[in-house]
């Protein structure tokens, strides 16, 4: 954190004295595909709205309106800043309580501050064993941040990417003005709740996140926790989206869902990217196989909680599959990444925009011996930084998928 802002976490009834209110908009967001207007503000999306009216799942109703890599955008000469929001937070019946979401500040491209709304809130209560919820209601709060320095800069906000986020209010000390384009490429990347960046320290420490600062690129992160399952207003909301990269991380929701068999896993990765690529034809394409999951790499799912590790305070999942089915089609994580190294180099030969990444390659058999999966699934923060930093050097450094071609001489 800089030495000169700092963040207060405190419930507000009235705006701060000698600050200035800012309509909030839609055009103060990047990384959403929707916002919606609610009873208290705004409530970004990150699937549109005719992807999410065909389907009803709960899982993926909350893990879409959880905001990874969605921020707050402006630019301001403003030292104190004030932001009010609606989190909805997650309690999960028997399980250690969670920490609230954490809010990334950054100044004119540098980590300039961190902070959380602790007073107020809806909460999501889920009976891990039913997955029956309960909302119960709550009010909004304040995240503050002040000693910001006084010039003219770019400021983002980076909202918590595990806690869905309604915006309420804005309120600065000096007037607040659109951010200027930054004229980066757009990266727009799908994957499971490991994109989504399950057990990340911060929203700007995702693995997508610390690759997208390291490349100088804009993100829009469609990692949907529980829920990369192929599915077909997935493929469409990728084909509807600008972007000049576009990466599909495929695998582990198949195997721990247990969804389907290798007979419809193939043509529904051919469906996917057939409909990807009516959007955007020409457009760097990466396809990336699942990151080690010892559990699943031999055993088929479906995934299943642990419940004897609630004793120890650390949650953990099991496969319950039987690897003696994978012969009749089932699925595990080595039979995934085989069936994808296929799919691309036969579809390559047409597409030479269309590449391939192991998964392995970013989080292998070395890295789980010095940094296991603390839940058996889900990578922790040292991995997020570990697995975005190799995915800066392997698909936007040289050779890299995502490589900027080099303009021809003059």
């Amino acid at each position: 954190m800089d030495s000169t802002s700092n963040a207060l976490n405190t419930t507000r009834n009235t705006p701060g004295d000698d600050l200035i209110d800012t309509p909030l908009t839609p055009d103060h967001l990047r990384g959403a595909l929707d916002v919606e207007r609610t009873e208290y503000g705004l409530l970004p999306h990150r699937l549109p709205a005719r992807a999410r009216a065909q389907c009803t799942d709960p899982q993926l109703a909350m893990v879409e309106s959880q905001p990874s890599g969605v921020r707050l955008v402006f630019r301001t000469r403003a030292t104190t800043i004030e932001l009010d929001t609606l989190p909805t937070r997650r309690v999960y019946a028997g399980a250690p309580p969670r920490p609230a979401g954490v809010y990334d500040l950054v100044v004119d491209g540098r980590p300039a501050g961190q902070g959380s709304v602790t007073d107020g809130g809806h909460t999501l209560a889920i009976d891990m064993a039913t997955g029956a919820a309960e909302l119960r209601p709550g009010r909004p709060g304040t995240l503050r941040f002040t000693g910001l320095p006084g010039h003219a800069k770019d400021v983002e906000i980076w909202l918590p990417h595990n806690e869905t986020t309604e915006l309420v209010a804005l309120r600065t000390d000096a007037p607040v003005e659109p951010a200027p384009d930054p004229g980066r490429r757009v990266w727009l990347h799908h994957g499971s709740s490991i994109s989504h960046g399950s057990d990340a320290a911060s929203p700007t420490t995702t693995w997508p996140a610390r690759a997208a600062a390291l490349a100088g690129v804009e993100l829009i992160n469609l990692g949907l926790g529980g829920s990369a399952l192929l599915d077909p207003f997935t493929a469409r909301a990728l084909r509807d989206t600008p972007a000049d990269l576009i990466s599909v991380k495929v695998g582990i929701n198949l195997v721990n869902m247990d969804v389907m068999r290798l007979r419809a896993f193939t043509p529904a990765v051919h469906g996917f990217l057939d409909t990807v690529r009516e959007g955007h034809p020409t457009t760097p394409l990466l396809v990336v196989s699942p990151i080690l999951c010892p559990i699943h790499e031999d055993t088929p799912g479906p995934c299943a909680w642990d419940m004897t590790s609630l004793s120890t305070g650390q949650l953990e999942f099991r496969a319950t599959g039987d690897p003696a089915e994978v012969a009749a089609g089932k699925l595990t994580l080595r039979v995934i990444r085989d069936e994808l190294a296929r799919i691309v180099a036969r579809r390559a030969a047409e597409d030479p925009n269309l590449h391939h990444l192991d998964g392995l390659a970013l989080y292998g058999e070395a890295d789980a011996v010095e940094l296991p999966l603390p839940d058996r699934l889900h990578p922790d923060a040292a991995t997020h930084r570990r697995i975005g930093e190799r995915f800066a050097e392997l698909v936007f450094g040289p050779g890299g998928a995502f490589t900027r071609a080099t303009p021809p001489p003059p």
